[in-house]
């Protein structure tokens, strides 16, 4: 987690750069302000990603994002992202700064994280690093995972735009490579087969008391248990 104190002066930050000490702020939950996560549910129409219903119930996506509790920007701009402007400082000192997306959030929230780390400064170069290389050297994986090279494990996540063009490109995963085969990220099948996984709520029968579940129209309509209707 992040120190709960910001901005991070010289004396922090020289003695960050001297140590072998890592950072992994995980601003989705920032300590001192008010979690990044919220920010995300209040400027973006999460119930809306496709991609994130795929593999996520309905229910537990529109409780929390549909009653968003909405704060005033400054609250950002004086949270997560002046947390984020000292990981700008820290990172171009040489510390490895790391991304945690704490689990919040199916999937969605380590993108999340990559991109508050953007909001203070840090370049996309940077946020993928955090993201990739610094982690698997945090935890003393750097010689088999982190990156690219000969000798080390071909998981990798192919992308069909380019995020150190835009650093919110790192959403558009087309195919994720594992274990030597290629996986289709909109069904979770093998390239070429249709093997994919199936859910418990993908069944007819899911959320039969609120139709809104299924027809996707936004409307709640429980069904009366009154006995007279």
């Amino acid at each position: 987690h992040n120190i709960p104190v910001s901005p991070v002066y010289d004396d922090v930050v020289q003695l960050w750069a001297n140590s072998n000490t890592g950072y992994t702020p995980t601003l989705i939950v920032c300590y001192g302000a008010a979690s990044g996560e919220n920010y995300w549910y209040q400027h973006t129409n999460v119930w809306e990603k496709d991609l994130l219903l795929k593999y996520t119930p309905r229910s537990v996506v529109d409780t929390r994002a549909r009653h968003r509790t909405m704060l005033p920007e400054k609250e950002y701009e004086n949270g997560h992202i002046l947390v984020s402007q000292s990981c700008k400082k820290l990172a171009d000192a040489g510390v490895k700064v790391n991304m945690g997306s704490h689990g919040q959030l199916e999937g969605l929230g380590a993108h999340w994280e990559m991109w508050m780390l953007g909001q203070g400064g840090m370049t996309p170069l940077q946020v993928i690093r955090a993201g990739t290389m610094n982690g698997a050297e945090y935890i003393g994986m750097g010689d088999q995972i982190g990156s690219i090279e000969v000798g080390k494990l071909a998981d990798l996540m192919i992308m069909e735009k380019n995020p150190l063009e835009d650093i919110h490109h790192t959403e558009s995963i087309q195919y994720v490579i594992m274990n030597g085969r290629m996986y289709v990220s909109k069904t979770m099948s093998e390239y070429g087969k249709d093997n994919g996984p199936h859910f418990w709520f993908e069944n007819s029968k899911y959320g039969e008391y609120y139709p809104w579940h299924e027809n996707g129209n936004g409307l709640m309509q429980p069904k009366c248990h009154c006995g007279r209707h």
